[in-house]
């Protein structure tokens, strides 16, 4: 799986460099949370600009890396996400659970 990471101000934000997060890379994407938090990261920003299809395998390990964020008092927030992706969260209304932000630097501003 292709990510690109980077830091800012205590944020760490990782940009998914891939066309799917589906049941092929959910589970190296959830391993690459799971290696943050267990480094004592908490504050997480995945943006999704680059993923138009998701599954519930994709869902899964989002979902998983947000209780994990909960549980260490973090935060775990999403951005860019694509009309069909979108369109998952609010079948799913994950929407309601996720903060889900336009742009990273959006994402980043509700830090501050």
């Amino acid at each position: 799986m292709n990510i690109k990471m980077e830091q800012n101000e205590g944020v760490v934000v990782l940009f998914v460099r891939e066309d799917r997060l589906d049941a092929n890379n959910s589970e190296e994407l959830k391993r690459e949370l799971h290696r943050h938090f267990d480094s004592g990261k908490k504050n997480l920003i995945i943006d999704l600009a680059e993923i138009h299809f998701i599954d519930s395998s994709g869902l899964g390990a989002l979902v998983s890396a947000y209780k994990n964020a909960s549980l260490m008092h973090g935060t775990l927030k999403l951005s860019g996400l694509q009309s069909q992706v979108k369109s998952m969260f609010e079948l799913t209304r994950l929407y309601r659970v996720f903060d889900i932000f336009s742009t990273v630097d959006d994402a980043l501003l509700s830090y501050k």
